[in-house]
């Protein structure tokens, strides 16, 4: 097995600082390539399926891994000849959290050598850039409106000193500004809010099970549509933060769809794995393909977020 693992040196937070030693202990079962600017990722693990490496790895946040992901399907025919791995090295990794692979630098690495195979649904979104229609891959989650909003917030200072808590101070920003009115078309209905969540898997920001019917290879998309973003309805997701209860909070329409568009009565932003992706209008499907993932033999398929 010939394993190119992509990693990110200025992943930020305590995390990051376990990993440093153990990276280049790794070096031994594989090549090791740094990125060095934003965008670097998807270069380089482009690079690493043209040259024939049949396991790409991603090892950092959620936003390195969604840059590989690009990268590898960037191939024509590359994410059947190339297989994804995750390391969770950075501020957070929801998707590393989905898979169940473990926070310990030597135990994760496990999964990579010795771990199983997963199809994953590979979601994708089309939305207009600077040289037209524009796609782009998304393996976890993705948003629009008031949490693409604080992703646009977020301080970079704050964010390395705090963490996970600066998308906190982000999200009241947010929340204290202009109010974004967004609309989902889906299988002929028409849901209206302030907020879009879109999940392929259960969880959202850490091991919040915001998606609870969500499953990775069932072939739909799930979302949730914030009708409007009160400070009811943030008192009442603070309560499932504790109790783990989302199907409690009101005010949501939670919609199974396999394609939906997304529209925004002003400039609306969009975020894909937590890092800005530009703005609505947009169109998201299930592509026909899967991603090959390698997951933890105790894969979390028990659970119903993977099967096998």
């Amino acid at each position: 097995m010939r394993i190119c693992l992509i990693f990110n040196p200025a992943a930020r937070g305590e995390r990051a600082s376990r990993w440093a030693p153990h990276l280049r202990q790794f070096e031994r079962d594989c090549v090791l390539r740094p990125t060095e600017a934003p965008g670097a990722a998807r270069a380089l693990a482009r690079s690493a399926v043209l040259e024939g490496f049949d396991t790409v790895v991603a090892a950092g946040g959620d936003g390195t891994v969604n840059e590989v992901l690009n990268g590898i399907a960037a191939v024509p025919g590359g994410l059947c000849q190339t297989r994804l791995g995750v390391l969770p090295m950075g501020t957070i990794n929801v998707f590393a959290r989905e898979l169940g692979i473990p926070y310990e630098p030597s135990v994760a690495w496990r999964t990579i050598l010795d771990g199983i195979e997963r199809r994953v649904d590979l979601p994708l979104v089309e939305l207009s850039g600077c040289h037209g229609t524009e796609t782009r891959h998304f393996i976890q989650l993705a948003g629009a409106g008031l949490d693409a909003r604080a992703v646009e917030l977020v301080s970079w200072r704050l964010k390395k000193k705090l963490g996970m808590a600066a998308y906190i101070f982000a999200a009241i920003q947010a929340y204290c500004g202009r109010t974004h009115t967004l609309k989902v078309e889906s299988a002929g209905s028409t849901y209206s809010g302030e907020a879009v969540l879109v999940g392929n898997g259960q969880l959202y920001g850490g091991n919040h099970a915001v998606f609870y019917r969500a499953k990775q290879d069932d072939g739909l998309l799930d979302v949730c549509v914030l009708r409007r973003v009160t400070a009811l309805m943030l008192a009442q997701a603070s309560l499932a933060v504790l109790t783990g209860n989302w199907s409690k909070i009101t005010g949501v329409d939670y919609v199974q769809t396999a394609e939906f568009k997304a529209t925004g009565a002003t400039r609306t932003p969009l975020e894909l794995e937590g890092d800005s992706a530009g703005e609505l209008p947009a169109a998201f499907r299930i592509a026909h393909y899967k991603a090959r993932v390698l997951a933890p033999l105790h894969s979390l398929g028990a659970r119903g977020r993977l099967g096998a």
